[in-house]
Parts: C-alpha cells; structure tokens; sequence
C-alpha cells in the first residue's frame, strides 16, 4: 500500500467502493447520459427498422452508436451550458463523458445483436437493453467522481 503521507505519490489511498452520496450522484450522472445515448441510438435504429432502406445491420449498429454519441455530447452541453460557458461545457462533455457514452453505446447494441440478432427496436429488450447500458459505465463514473471529484452533470 502507497503511503498517503508521501509527496511523491499521485495515487489515493482513501478511494473506496462504498460511499453511497457518490454511488447516488454517478447514477444520476450516468442517467443522464443513458438519456442522451438513447435518444441518438434508438431513433437512429426505429428509422431503418420503419423505411426501406436496407443497411446491413453492423452499419445501422455503428451510425446509432455515433447518433448517440452525438445526441449524448450534445443533451450533456446543454445541461452543462447552464453553469459554464459553451465551448466549456462542450470540452467537459467530450472530456468527462465519452468513454463512460462509448462503452454504453456498445454495451446496448450488443445486448440487441446478442438478443434480437440485429438492430431492430423490439419492446421487450429495450429495458434490457437500458439497463446493461446504465450498468456498463456506472462502476466508471464512481470512480472517475470518487478518484478525481470530477462530475459532467
């Protein structure tokens, strides 16, 4: 164990799995970018599932991840624009956010290849599909918040 007395030392030795304010507070965190992934996924996904077009499904699968990164960036700078200036909030949503967005983005779309065997909007896998999409980044954002008290909500 790193002693935390040390000068030299970057890394903490009070973080902790169990602090519930900070479980609360990156569930918000986390919902609120579930909501701005979905958003951009699902209505990227119900589109080619209601028109004719047809894509192969790996090519829907990677423009709802992208629609969703976008939709998901772009719901976070909105919120953030209330307590920050734009080009902060985008940079905090981009920074703080994307690898928490992408490892839910992917997360959600496997559950519906694993699940449905395509990308297609089926009413009963949507909670699974939200669950395992709010589940996949939350132990991240903990500890992102816990470590480095760093929040994008």
């Amino acid at each position: 164990m790193i002693n935390s007395t040390s000068s030299s030392s970057t890394v903490s030795t009070s973080f902790h799995w169990k602090c519930r304010h900070t479980w609360q507070r990156s569930a918000k965190n986390t919902l609120w970018c579930l909501l701005g992934c979905s958003i951009g996924d699902f209505g990227t996904i119900l589109f080619f599932q209601l028109s004719t077009i047809s894509w192969p499904t790996l090519n829907i699968m990677v423009l709802a991840i992208i629609n969703g990164l976008i939709t998901s960036i772009a719901l976070e700078t909105i919120i953030l624009f209330r307590q920050m200036n734009i080009q902060q909030a985008f940079q905090t949503a981009i920074g703080m956010s994307f690898i928490s967005m992408i490892s839910m983005e992917v997360s959600m779309n496997a559950v519906d290849w694993i699940v449905v065997g395509g990308a297609e909007i089926v009413w009963w896998v949507v909670p699974i599909m939200l669950l395992v999409g709010f589940i996949t980044p939350w132990p991240y954002n903990y500890w992102r918040l816990k470590k480095f008290n760093t929040a994008c909500h």
